[in-house]
């Protein structure tokens, strides 16, 4: 896990968080915001009126600064485990961590599941599983396949397409058969199960990865 700034690339990501969730909290970045002029003027207004209303009631730069960091678990606790399993969100959980930040990708059937990379060549034995499902380009695309078909899929330690190197091979053993693609919908409700027995309140960063593309396939 690491803070808020590093793992998402210096920028702050424009998250509209939710409450009610049994106590969880699911922050949704907006990957649209920089194509939308009035989306743009939107910020600027909101900029303004944060500006007032710090103002108006006194909060001085020194308080601010001194508000503990947001820490967020980039992938879960993937400098652990395989990044976006359920393992590596229950650990980023239990190490503290106050969102899990997760990417999102769509199946061919339509179902939102946790994947980093549109395609599954890095992160899963496809390529064993599923020999001749590849595209044109050599690549094997998670929404070319069911949810279904993906649950047969093993993930492990990002590595090549063929899984024989790891590109951490200090981390997890890139070979294990451990873990399995997630959902969207399981890891809310891991999330929430473990807000309950523990008393926390963790919140999930959901990022939508590349919302066009989608929309082209």
């Amino acid at each position: 896990m690491q803070t808020k700034c590093r793992q998402m690339g210096g920028r702050a990501p424009q998250a509209l968080q939710l409450q009610g969730l049994r106590g969880g909290r699911i922050g949704f970045e907006s990957p649209f915001s920089h194509h939308d002029i009035k989306q743009k003027m939107q910020k600027r207004i909101i900029l303004v009126f944060l500006t007032l209303i710090l103002w108006k009631t006194g909060i001085s730069g020194q308080e601010l600064k001194s508000q503990s960091p947001l820490v967020i678990a980039h992938r879960g606790a993937s400098g652990y485990l395989p990044e976006h399993t359920l393992a590596a969100v229950a650990l980023a959980h239990g190490l503290g961590a106050d969102f899990i930040e997760q990417d999102v990708i769509l199946t061919q059937d339509n179902q939102p599941v946790v994947l980093h990379d549109l395609t599954l060549d890095a992160t899963t034995n496809v390529n064993n599983l599923f020999p001749g499902r590849n595209r044109k380009n050599g690549l094997f695309y998670a929404i070319d396949f069911t949810l279904a078909e993906l649950k047969k899929l093993s993930v492990r330690e990002r590595g090549n397409r063929s899984g024989t190197e790891s590109k951490y091979p200090r981390r997890f053993p890139g070979k294990s058969a451990l873990f399995k693609i997630i959902t969207l919908q399981e890891e809310i409700e891991l999330i929430q199960g473990m807000n309950k027995s523990t008393g926390r309140n963790v919140g999930l960063f959901v990022e939508l990865k590349d919302p066009e593309w989608h929309r082209q396939e």
